[in-house]
């Protein structure tokens, strides 16, 4: 793909060299184009090394190869990394007053914009009205992470980590350099993902084997496909994408009330965490000894409320759609599908997607293979592959049940 990387003029300019490097590394070709001012963080042979392009800030600089319209046009996608907030400012106005301006309004391609700025720039409504405007108008606007910043400075404002940028920018468009379809634009989207821990003591827990990997893809696709997303995040072995909400938890009692307290505004909930079903009757509030004669006292479990079930029940929002995840294994008395088809029927969600785990399977892995079914236990698709393009299909699912 053919990839503009602008970068405006702030401390997190040296972020963006690893950005830069992640993207050739990936084996796209990379125009970068800073600020007069991101040159007095990063000179001008830094880019041009890692990038193998000449580099420059100016609109008159190469006027034969009309550069200030060219790059926009071409570009398959243009991430901006960091961008800062007079950046942000020029950019809803319009302004075209140095070069990475006029390739924005230029560009026909996905625009990832990636802030970072001190807290109280953030937080202005000046900035918070520009970054509107841009949204409305179909760019992608991150929000930043929260941490250290540029002194003592420690708030919202920092760039999210150069691998979340670059993430969250490929997700916006096929391999192919294609630009995903918005779809989901306007729509409020909560998903769950990881797996519940429920104590047994100061040191020992009860969980599952789920690192998160498909909940954290169907937030990264969602958002990639427009929509404002909340990642109801329990104990993740992988990093949230950059641009979402994330509430963190822990138990499944913590994620239920969670889940319950962010679907009010949402248009769909994606139960995508593997919560535990049962936890210890009585937890202990000091580490659990060994016996000395070897004897072993009995674990008594109580089970945990059925999440899923409890949002078709009782939805926190009338008329969303609720999709739920069933990790299953055949037995004696069914395959994987026949057990999926009962739950589907049992639970009443609007759709389910039954998976198979064990032997390698689902949980941990890079590749997934859903079967998606209705409620009523009819199989409405069947999508494998990567996370993302298992996500990215169930989506689609989602889309139809919408009607959009």
């Amino acid at each position: 793909m053919r990839i503009v990387l602008g970068v405006a003029g702030g401390i997190a300019a040296y972020k963006a060299a690893h950005v830069l490097r992640l993207l050739t590394e990936a084996g796209h070709e990379v125009r970068v184009v800073p600020t007069r001012a991101a040159l007095e963080f990063v000179g001008r042979a830094t880019w041009e090394a890692l990038s193998g392009h000449p580099v420059t800030p100016e609109v008159f600089d190469d006027v034969d190869e009309v550069a200030h319209v060219r790059l926009g046009r071409q570009a398959d996608l243009v991430v901006v990394a960091p961008a800062t907030a007079d950046l942000l400012a020029r950019a809803a106005s319009g302004r075209a007053d140095d070069l990475l301006a006029a390739t924005l309004l230029t560009a026909t391609c996905p625009v990832l914009m990636a802030p970072a700025m001190h807290t109280e720039m953030w937080q202005h409504p000046a900035t918070r009205a520009n970054v509107a405007t841009l949204r409305q108008r179909g760019v992608h606007v991150l929000d930043p992470d929260s941490g250290r910043l540029t002194g003592a400075d420690s708030g919202p404002g920092r760039l999210p980590e150069p691998e979340a940028v670059v993430d969250a920018a490929l997700a916006l468009v096929d391999a192919d350099g294609t630009p995903r379809t918005p779809d989901l634009l306007g729509l409020t989207v909560v998903v769950s993902a990881g797996g519940t821990r429920e104590p047994l003591d100061p040191v020992r827990f009860l969980g599952n084997r789920s690192s998160g990997r498909q909940g954290v893809a169907l937030a990264r696709t969602a958002l990639a496909r427009g929509a404002r997303v909340t990642l109801v995040a329990a104990n993740l072995a992988v990093r949230p994408p950059a641009g979402v909400r994330v509430v963190p938890v822990e138990t499944t009692a913590e994620l239920q009330d969670a889940v319950r307290e962010c679907a009010v505004d949402a248009d769909v909930v994606v139960m995508a965490a593997a919560v535990a079903d049962f936890r210890p009757a009585a937890g202990s509030d000091h580490k659990i000894k060994k016996s000395a004669d070897g004897t072993v006292a009995p674990l008594e479990l109580v089970q945990n409320p059925d999440v899923l079930a409890g949002l078709v029940a009782d939805p926190p929002r009338p008329g969303q759609v609720v999709v739920g995840f069933a990790a299953e294994t055949g037995d004696a008395t069914g395959d994987v599908l026949h057990h999926g088809r009962e739950k589907a029927r049992r639970k009443g969600a609007d759709l389910l997607a039954v998976n198979a785990v064990g032997g390698g399977l689902g949980f941990g892995t890079e590749d997934n293979a859903v079967t998606v079914l209705d409620g009523s236990g009819e199989v409405v698709a069947h999508v494998e592959g990567t996370k993302d393009a298992v996500a990215d299909g169930l989506w689609d699912a989602v889309v139809d049940r919408l009607g959009r």
